[in-house]
């Protein structure tokens, strides 16, 4: 009879322990797929603040050159005596 449980005690541990081998495996595959996928998310995030630096830079190239022209302007309107100043 003591048998029996002992081996009865062994299937369920043995059972157990595959269990718990199965679930790590998983659990390790989910973890894997998690990482891949937050660092997809990162790499776009990146990205999309690299375009918004590059979109940034354009605004401010553009300024700058609006400026460049308004002084031009200014300057040219002096000099025909256009402008009230």
């Amino acid at each position: 009879m003591t048998d029996n449980v002992e081996n009865l005690v062994l299937e369920h541990l043995k059972s157990l322990r595959n269990e718990l081998r199965d679930f790590r495996t998983r659990h390790d595959q989910d973890m894997d797929d998690l990482k891949y996928r937050l660092t997809s998310i990162e790499r776009g995030q990146a990205s999309m603040k690299h375009e918004t630096a590059d979109h940034y830079e354009n605004y401010v190239r553009q300024q700058v050159s609006l400026d460049q022209v308004i002084k031009r302007l200014e300057r040219i309107e002096r000099r025909l005596e256009l402008s009230e100043n």
